[in-house]
């Protein structure tokens, strides 16, 4: 694939879909090609200090916004440093302090909310103030519960079929996810997001925890609606290694098959990683995700590149991801025309 440089002008409208740590090494590299990115995020998240905003304070988890709000500042590293800066678990004297574990980000994010009168104008409000690239937008603004039926192993080597509520409980269930879904099952979409998809050049997925990130987003039902009805290519990028607790030994087919079952047509396109010519620490991630084989027969459209960050090979590079990706979509769009 050639690389193709839209340093030249504002470049193409890029939605991009997800959440959790993948999507920020997305947004890093895309900043590169383009100034018109929308970062699409979950409001599923309920673990940590996101979870405690969002119990204490009733705003919508900030965590995932407060990762995308930094990759698209224009003072990334300074922000990134500032916005992921944590509390410690005890003030001088020793007592236990009531912002332990919370980060500056996800404060500063709450406070903005709190001070314009929503979140989605605080988010704004903290893109302006730190002069991001970009925008952040929230799939939904209705509070929601991720759920999933999971297969837990049992003695007999049968699978008991269990609900897990909460998106943090999902992983540590350690079980077979069956299928996630939300409470409530027809949240409405923020209207802007709908709009972004419907003006998007490109709409991506990924990569970032798949049925805990990327899925909640896409099971908001005017969300999955508005990709389908979109004439931009759709392009799943999949993670380079398995999440414990999530995708234990899945493959791209795996993953794919998935994504069908959740959100249809949605995504039928994939760029996936071609390199697994290093091993993956065991402290990092479990395998990595593997190719369809020769003899497999898919469903779905496959493109490969070298996508591995050199020094964290279980984690996408940021360059090689947004390189490949819009040579993908330079491909992609000629072939239309």
């Amino acid at each position: 694939m050639q690389h193709q440089s839209y340093q030249s002008g504002p470049g193409p409208k890029i939605v991009a879909i997800g959440g959790g740590t993948g999507m920020p090494q997305l947004l890093r590299g895309l900043r590169a090609y383009t100034e018109n990115i929308t970062a699409i995020v979950t409001v599923a998240d309920d673990g940590g200090s996101s979870g405690r905003l969002r119990r204490q304070m009733g705003v919508l988890p900030p965590g995932d916004f407060r990762n995308n709000i930094a990759a698209l500042s224009d003072a990334e590293e300074l922000m990134t440093r500032l916005f992921q800066y944590r509390f410690a678990d005890s003030d001088i004297g020793g007592s236990s302090s009531e912002l332990a574990g919370h980060s500056f980000g996800n404060l500063f994010i709450a406070t903005m909310a709190a001070v314009t009168g929503s979140f989605e104008a605080g988010l704004a409000e903290c893109s302006r103030v730190l002069a991001v690239r970009g925008r952040v937008l929230p799939s939904t603004l209705e509070h929601l519960t991720l759920c999933a039926e999971i297969g837990l192993p049992q003695a007999n080597g049968q699978e008991e079929w269990v609900i897990v509520e909460g998106e943090s409980n999902i992983p540590k269930a350690r079980g077979r996810i069956m299928r996630v879904f939300l409470k409530p099952d027809h949240p409405r979409a923020y209207p802007e997001v709908i709009r972004s998809i419907l003006q998007a050049d490109l709409i991506v997925a990924g990569p970032g925890s798949f049925f805990t990130s990327v899925m909640p987003n896409l099971l908001v039902p005017s969300v999955r609606d508005a990709i389908c009805a979109s004439t931009a290519p759709h392009i799943y990028l999949c993670n380079v290694a398995t999440q414990p607790g999530e995708t234990d030994y899945y493959t791209v087919s795996d993953h794919m098959h998935q994504l069908r079952l959740h959100a249809g047509e949605a995504f039928t396109t994939v760029l996936a990683n071609e390199t697994y010519d290093v091993a993956i620490p065991p402290s990092a991630y479990g395998q990595w995700v593997t190719l369809p084989t020769p003899d497999e027969v898919i469903n779905y459209q496959l493109f490969t590149g070298d996508l591995v960050d050199d020094q964290q090979p279980w984690r996408h590079s940021s360059t090689k991801l947004a390189a490949c990706l819009m040579a993908l979509y330079a491909e992609l769009t000629t072939e239309k025309r």
